[in-house]
């Protein structure tokens, strides 16, 4: 019995010594401690999609947090939203913890809120898919012609399906090549937005020109335009029909001038000037430039110029034909001006 004593007691002074004083718990963290563990993970948080033209979205996902930062990250998707059409296509902002990238094709953008140590590769393979899926989902005529905010809100769901493969890479690696995204990236890398370039937080947005490395200043005529009306389509096609109409009088006027000496060079000349400046009013009608009004009006100055030197040449209704229709081109210039503003919409 003594010896099974001693045996025990030997055995109990091997055994690691045991806390058996009051458990304490401790709680849990903060929300800047939690946050702060949630920032660590790499992860897409959200997504956008927006026009381009009036920054109006239609769908973005629906299970937004709502944390300090992340509702910082709302105003700054907001502030993007007006300068879409303003940007280059492909675009990356850093906002402290996080990153916001977008893509934009076709007047749309496809916008995403990652963690600031989420691959580029993955954030814009995540952005390509959204965009292929969509623009093979919804044609581009209801894109432009809506009007209610989120219309394709379903789109969540391919959104929301999308994400949840990109957060999980084990099960990513087997479904897409990454290579061909990262050499594009490599070759063409993301125009990287600075906070001085976006304005402040609070609504107030400074006006600013971007540098696009690879690009070169993006300058007025990288400026959207306003949609164009039936008369712009009509005045477009008018002044096409006057240029056509002054280049084959003016080879007439060459074929004249070769077989006898009776005809004036100088008409020649007024018949091609007439062309330059009927293809130069469908230019500016089209695309927009620096003093693009002001041209407007010195182009038609100069088709004004031409007919009257042609006076002899037309009779008062041609005359008057392409007197009208470079004014009536210069209208619709003037009419057709770049895109104000977007509408103050809540992405």
């Amino acid at each position: 019995m003594y010896l099974h004593v001693g045996f025990c007691l030997l055995l109990f002074e091997r055994l690691p010594s045991w806390n058996l004083g009051p458990t304490v718990i401790t709680p849990q963290g903060s929300e800047e401690d939690r946050s702060s563990l949630s920032v660590e993970m790499s992860m897409i948080l959200s997504a956008s999609v927006i026009r381009v033209r009036d920054g109006l979205p239609l769908s973005a996902s629906t299970d937004y947090e709502q944390g300090t930062g992340m509702q910082e990250c709302r105003k700054y998707f907001k502030m993007l939203s007006r300068k879409l059409a303003q940007l280059p296509d492909r675009c990356t902002l850093k906002t402290g913890h996080y990153n916001i990238n977008f893509i934009s094709s076709m007047g749309v953008s496809y916008m995403m809120l990652c963690t600031e140590n989420y691959p580029n590769v993955l954030a814009f393979s995540f952005l390509d898919e959204l965009q292929k899926e969509f623009i093979t989902t919804y044609n581009m005529m209801k894109t432009n012609t809506a009007v209610r905010p989120y219309c394709f809100i379903e789109f969540d769901n391919f959104i929301q399906r999308t994400k949840q493969r990109y957060n999980n890479p084990r099960s990513l690696s087997t479904k897409i090549n990454l290579s061909d995204m990262q050499m594009e990236i490599k070759l063409r890398p993301p125009y990287q937005i600075s906070m001085g370039e976006l304005g402040s937080a609070n609504g107030v947005t400074s006006a600013f020109s971007v540098d696009y490395k690879g690009a070169g200043k993006i300058s007025s005529a990288h400026q959207r335009l306003e949609p164009t009306t039936l008369s712009g389509i009509v005045a477009f096609i008018l002044s096409l029909l006057c240029a056509a109409l002054n280049l084959i009088r003016g080879f007439h006027a060459i074929e004249s001038l070769l077989q006898s000496d009776g005809e004036d060079f100088n008409y020649i000349v007024a018949f091609f000037l007439g062309t330059a400046a009927c293809l130069y009013q469908c230019y500016l009608f089209v695309y927009y430039t620096g003093w693009r009004n002001v041209k407007s009006f010195l182009t038609f100055g100069l088709i004004c110029l031409c007919n009257m030197y042609l006076y002899e040449l037309r009779n008062l209704w041609q005359l008057f034909f392409h007197v009208t229709v470079g004014a009536f081109v210069t209208l619709q210039i003037w009419l057709r001006q770049a895109q104000g503003k977007a509408p103050d919409y809540d992405v």
